[in-house]
């Protein structure tokens, strides 16, 4: 009897075990595994081990350099303003203000609409000779851009459009942090003469340091894996230069159907991602509780 309650405990965690087996860990062996074969197309069905070629290939690129600093620059601009108008719109919603739900309910439409067709629509909008945004900016007496055939400007677009898309989801994270900080320490704040920005820096950003850092690596995470926004805007009408470094996998996978040489790009992402968000954590101390 006393063995078998010993091990009740394992009994109700096995099944969880089992599903994140089946779901997360077999998935990344796969993929570790492929990315020392040539499956390929012509290879589908007869892969051959091929050691570190996939690995030598990728860093034996003249451009992976320009690249990875392509999908720095990406990464750390979309975060920055994810992070700094979810904020920003996260203190405009937490005050009293007239309609407060209904401001609410249209700042989260970019995050509610599916992620492609909202791309779909900003490609629309970016047309050189009929897209809303050379209208607009033609009105105010600026010469169209091309958006979608100038690879820059193509860049900078995408960065515009993960943006809009990105903010939102932050904004209702932060909200919630910030609903929950106790009003006594604002009051206190208040007796001692406290500014509104000794406020925020003393006690609203310590407070929301715990919800901040995790949203931080997950967004670092998700806007570094960020496919749909880059893939849908080319749609091969720019040059590489638009390009970053899942969008290069994804080319590599779906395009030329080098799978292996996919999969070994893919773990070099997954161990550049893994470095930072361990790295990140423990530099800003996110693991550590408020007080």
């Amino acid at each position: 009897m006393y063995q078998t309650k010993k091990w009740l405990p394992y009994a109700y965690v096995l099944p969880s075990l089992l599903i994140l087996l089946l779901i997360v860990a077999y998935p990344l062996g796969y993929g570790f595994n492929l990315s020392f074969t040539n499956m390929s197309l012509n290879t589908f069905f007869n892969p051959k081990y091929i050691g570190f070629e996939n690995y030598k290939t990728i860093f034996a690129n003249g451009e992976l350099l320009s690249i990875f600093w392509r999908t720095i620059v990406w990464t750390v601009v979309n975060v920055f303003f994810h992070v700094t108008i979810g904020l920003w719109l996260a203190l405009m919603l937490n005050r009293k203000l007239p309609g407060k739900n209904i401001f609410r309910v249209l700042l989260m439409i970019p995050w509610a609409i599916p992620q492609y067709i909202a791309v779909l629509t900003w490609r629309g909008m970016y047309d050189f000779q009929y897209g809303a945004v050379n209208i607009i900016l033609n009105k105010i007496g600026i010469e169209p851009i091309a958006w979608l055939t100038n690879s820059q400007w193509t860049f900078i677009g995408a960065i515009i459009v993960n943006i809009w898309l990105g903010f939102p989801f932050m904004m209702m994270v932060i909200l919630a942090g910030l609903q929950s900080i106790p009003n006594e320490l604002y009051e206190s704040a208040d007796i001692d003469g406290a500014s509104g920005w000794q406020r925020l820096k003393n006690i609203t950003l310590p407070m929301l340091k715990p919800i901040i850092t995790p949203m931080v690596v997950l967004g670092t995470v998700w806007t570094f894996n960020m496919v749909n926004v880059i893939i849908i805007l080319v749609q091969n009408t720019a040059n590489e230069k638009t390009h970053i470094l899942v969008t290069q996998v994804y080319r590599s996978a779906f395009t030329y159907f080098r799978y292996g040489y996919a999969a070994a790009f893919s773990v070099v992402i997954f161990i550049l991602l893994a470095l930072f968000s361990n790295s990140f954590i423990k530099a800003s101390k996110g693991e550590e509780g408020v007080y």
